[in-house]
């Protein structure tokens, strides 16, 4: 039986190298990998052919509460932009805080941090703020390729973020853990990772803060209550069933950013025609909500015909140390080729092989969680380390902007390491999260 699952395992190896050699997409390869193990399975009645299809569509709906919450949040960051509201804080930003390098630094930090971290996913972060703060770090003397390491990197870190962390989703929803407890757990080494990047990668080479000039024209009517309005609204939501847990609903995130959507729509200064905005934001989202409907499809196929089993046996059976001396390598290689689908193929394994010898799971998820983004600059994906190079305008070489990441990327590593060795010393970051 073990035989046929390796060669059940091979196929779906190969598929995926296959599609990906033909130059599919990353969700079309995981689907075709996800069909060819499905296939080879039904040679052993894992699953029958006849249930193939019933599983593929199972699948897929797999993960439909995070696409929910991918595309609200998403949708609400877009229109926070549209009215004008990024560019207004950006400009106020390097105005008021242009003389004081540090301060202008966290702020700008905080900019590309809070799309990523309400949204899941950093390349929101660089498409909805990138390029303005992109043009904000130039005034400030940072040279382009720091500044496209910079936005990577904290692009990188806004993803792991709390409220919405999709790897940590993902590895909750397959290890039936509440997805609860990592505000924290995650914010606190995100906060402090951003800072030591944005000042390793932004205080030398200055040439001090230029004109504010050449950034984009605020919108007229934009103020500061129209652009912290909504955040308001989402944050009171959030905070309030936990303030008053018996006296208020839960809405649940999806609803809570479609309800700070409303407010900012209403708050806008200039008309958004929403409906277009919908459609442009769900046509900009369909990669990545491809990707979860098709890791969804590859998790259900890989419980079905036992590969799954066959993972989790071969980390439980590799040495401890090896398997953490291993992690710096593997875990950012898994996300440069499955992107999300990592965290459903090699991280809930890993968590319940973990959790079973002691380790504290919210803790290890949060530290497995800063690993995953570093690997979104590594081929053959590197989706946000090729937005971070087109949003920042470098021209040179794509290997010397990954060496300007070197520092930061190290000190990354090291943290996430040390939170997942010592996740049980650190269990009490989860407590004052709860």
């Amino acid at each position: 039986m073990t035989t046929q699952i390796i060669v059940i395992l091979a196929v779906m190896i190969a598929a995926y190298v296959a599609a990906k050699a033909a130059k599919a997409s990353v969700e079309l390869s995981i689907f075709a990998a996800a069909v060819a193990g499905g296939l080879s399975g039904a040679f052993i009645e894992a699953p029958p052919l006849g249930e193939l299809g019933r599983h593929l569509v199972e699948g897929s709906f797999t993960y439909i509460d995070v696409i929910l919450v991918f595309f609200t949040a998403t949708l609400f960051m877009t229109i926070v932009n549209d009215s004008g509201g990024v560019d207004y804080v950006v400009r106020a930003t390097l105005r008021g805080l242009g003389r004081t390098r540090i301060l202008a630094l966290l702020a700008l930090m905080i900019i590309v941090l809070v799309p990523g971290a309400l949204t899941g996913a950093g390349s929101v972060s660089l498409l909805v703020v990138g390029a303005p703060v992109a043009l904000a770090l130039g005034r400030l003397g940072v040279p382009q390729k720091r500044a496209a390491a910079i936005l990577f990197i904290v692009a990188g870190l806004s993803a792991a973020a709390p409220p919405v962390n999709i790897w940590a989703m993902i590895l909750c929803a397959g290890t039936a853990i509440p997805y609860v407890g990592f505000e924290f757990t995650l914010g606190i080494p995100v906060l402090l990772l951003g800072t030591f990047t944005v000042l390793a990668l932004g205080w030398k080479n200055a040439a001090g803060a230029g004109p504010a000039a050449d950034l984009p024209e605020p919108v007229p009517g934009m103020t500061w209550w129209r652009v912290l309005a909504p955040f308001l609204v989402f944050f009171g939501l959030v905070a309030a069933y936990r303030i008053w847990p018996f006296a208020t609903p839960i809405f649940g995130l999806s609803l809570e950013f479609a309800l700070a959507a409303v407010v900012a729509l209403v708050l806008s200064p200039k008309k958004i025609a929403f409906l277009k905005l919908a459609s442009d934001t769900v046509r900009r989202l369909l990669p990545l909500l491809a990707t979860m409907v098709a890791v969804g499809m590859l998790q259900q196929i890989m419980t079905a015909t036992g590969v799954r089993g066959l993972v989790s046996f071969a980390a439980i059976s590799t040495p401890l140390v090896l398997l953490f001396l291993l992690f710096p390598l593997v875990i950012p290689f898994s996300e440069g080729v499955l992107t999300y689908g990592a965290a459903a193929i090699l991280g809930i394994p890993l968590i319940w092989f973990l959790d079973s010898i002691g380790y504290h799971a919210t803790v290890v998820m949060a530290g497995l969680s800063l690993l995953w983004p570093l690997g979104d600059g590594l081929p053959p994906t590197a989706l946000i380390g090729r937005l971070s190079v087109m949003v920042s305008g470098y021209d040179g070489s794509y290997k010397d902007f990954l060496k300007a990441t070197w520092l930061p990327w190290l000190v990354i590593t090291a943290v996430a390491m040390a939170m997942i060795v010592f996740s049980s010393k650190l269990a009490f970051l989860v407590k004052w999260s709860m």
